[in-house]
């Protein structure tokens, strides 16, 4: 049973790791003009939506936000769940020559962003696609970097790391370190 270790951000600082991953994006991208926003699903999906707050409020257009469901391009699947459902992709736009961020909460071993890469791919050929993540906790097993990390922390194979948003998370908007 995994036992409560520490709470390392909370909502303030969630908030303003988005709001620097938003400035950092429009930087590095000349604006937003072709800039499309893609959450993973599940926690990814909210903090691309909150991005694209951000993002609003430095530039004054909102970027396209939509979200993919990874499940089907996942390679580790039966270790996950026997049963996984897929919930669905919604991108209401064509990422054709875009410049898309794809958004997770957590950057781990880097098969998370291979199977989004994957079903990024399915749907259209983006000029440039970039990984925003709100924690990058290392132990990669693939050759997988952030363009933007909210924040690096250190953890061992024994740690979780619990990234709380609404709507999916009763408990206030943070993340937690967990002893397994």
């Amino acid at each position: 049973m995994p036992t409560f270790k520490a709470r390392i951000m909370d909502e303030g600082a969630v908030n303003r790791a988005l709001i620097r991953i938003s400035h950092e994006i429009v930087e590095r991208n000349d604006g937003v003009e072709n800039v499309c926003l893609v959450g993973i699903r599940r926690r990814g999906e909210p903090l691309a939506r909150m991005i694209a707050d951000s993002i609003e409020r430095i530039e004054g257009v909102r970027v396209p936000v939509g979200d993919i469901d990874i499940t089907r391009y996942r390679d580790d699947l039966t270790s996950i769940t026997d049963g996984a459902t897929v919930t669905g992709t919604d991108v209401p736009f064509s990422m054709t020559g875009k410049h898309v961020i794809l958004v997770d909460d957590v950057l781990y071993t880097g098969r998370t962003a291979r199977a989004a890469i994957e079903a990024l791919f399915s749907l259209g050929r983006p000029q440039r696609v970039q990984l925003a993540i709100l924690i990058d906790r290392g132990h990669r097993e693939l050759p997988f970097r952030a363009d933007y990390v909210g924040k690096n922390v250190p953890t061992s194979r024994q740690e979780l790391i619990a990234v709380r948003v609404p709507p999916y998370d009763a408990a206030p908007m943070g993340v937690e370190i967990w002893q397994l």
